[in-house]
């Protein structure tokens, strides 16, 4: 998930030239490199103009520190922003949006090494890119369904293209994905080994993208979801989540697991998440963008999502009160209104200072 915008500092993100590489590194490694909204907007800026720079050929985004690329963004500010009635949450969306789109049809290699913790808002800043590197020490997910929340910055389209039902296993579920389970999910592209990183950047510096991850590129390690496809795709299939439950507690073992996973989730959260990934399947990433901003707004709305922080952030006594408590008790039209219209508030892609997405 994203974060709400905080005041920039300048040593947030950090920006150098090596060669013909453009480097972007995360730098708020106590954090795990979680975004702010003067990172995002930094990124946005360098990153346009690298776009029309010939000196840059291939653009590389690192986190700092030793525990991941980004961990997602400040939730404890998305929360004081909900009691607070404010509107920072949604602004600072719109603009971290319009990254993602902006980093999914960038015109140059734009290479990610998604080392370590890549969530939620880790994973729209690298998921899209179009040279995505995984390593042996990669864990990502989208685990939004923990506090009330559903997959954004357009990793419901990333999921619901997953192979099977595996994307959905992991949007309802919250997994934390192995590099390997990455690759399977169609979420990177190759596996590095974390050792390798260093010499891989030294290499973009005069080489192609394609050329220098190919040398470095290892053989992927296995998927403990792909060993487990067959109920996941079976038990998945349904487009009622009561359904997939119990379809999961018939299967027994880890399926079973993932079952109790799932009800202790926020249970509107798990149905409009499962929602969003059967509407997104055809859409652009812009439209998905819009679709999510449009359930986002609703969640900011609604008592789960502020209930999920207060639970597994603040208080920290793991033990959310959800409303509605059960499945069962969500109905459709509960569901429906969160893809409603939302008018003038409809997200626009636009730049404010460009009108370029």
């Amino acid at each position: 998930m994203s974060g709400a915008p905080q005041d920039p500092a300048p040593d947030e993100v950090l920006f150098e030239r090596r060669g013909h590489l453009g480097v972007i590194t995360l730098n708020r490694p106590k954090a795990v490199n979680a975004l702010t909204a003067g990172m995002v907007a930094a990124m946005s800026e360098r990153l346009t103009a690298w776009a029309d720079d010939d000196g840059v050929a291939t653009v590389l985004v690192v986190g700092s520190g030793e525990r991941g690329l980004c961990a997602g963004g400040d939730i404890v500010a998305i929360y004081r922003d909900i009691l607070a009635g404010g509107d920072q949450t949604a602004a600072f969306w719109q603009e971290e949006y319009r990254l993602n789109s902006l980093i999914s049809g960038y015109p140059k290699p734009y290479v990610a090494f998604m080392d370590g913790l890549v969530l939620g808002g880790g994973v729209g800043i690298s998921a899209h890119g179009s040279v995505r590197v995984v390593t042996e020490r990669t864990r990502m997910g989208m685990p939004e369904t923990t506090i009330g929340f559903v997959p954004d910055v357009g990793g419901t389209l990333l999921l619901a293209h997953a192979p099977g039902e595996s994307g959905t296993h992991a949007a309802l579920t919250g997994a934390h994905l192995s590099g390997g389970d990455a690759l399977l999910l169609r979420l990177a592209d190759h596996l590095v080994p974390s050792g390798s990183l260093a010499a891989l950047a030294a290499a973009l510096e005069n080489e192609t993208a394609e050329a220098a991850v190919v040398r470095f590129t290892a053989e992927a390690p296995a998927s403990a979801l792909e060993a487990q496809r067959e109920w996941i795709d079976s038990c998945y299939a349904s487009d009622e989540a009561e359904g997939i439950v119990r379809g999961l507690r018939a299967s027994g073992g880890a399926a079973a697991a993932a079952a109790d996973t799932i009800e202790a989730k926020s249970p509107i959260a798990v149905k409009v998440a499962l929602e969003s990934l059967r509407r997104v399947k055809g859409l652009t990433l812009d439209e998905a963008l819009a679709q999510e901003f449009r359930v986002g707004l609703r969640c900011l709305a609604g008592p789960d999502f502020r209930e999920g922080i207060r639970a597994q952030v603040v208080d920290k006594d793991r033990n959310p009160q959800w409303k509605p408590a059960t499945l069962s008790e969500v109905n459709a039209a509960d569901v429906e209104r969160y893809f409603a219209p939302l008018g003038d508030r409809e997200l626009s892609l636009q730049s404010k200072e460009t009108g370029n997405v």
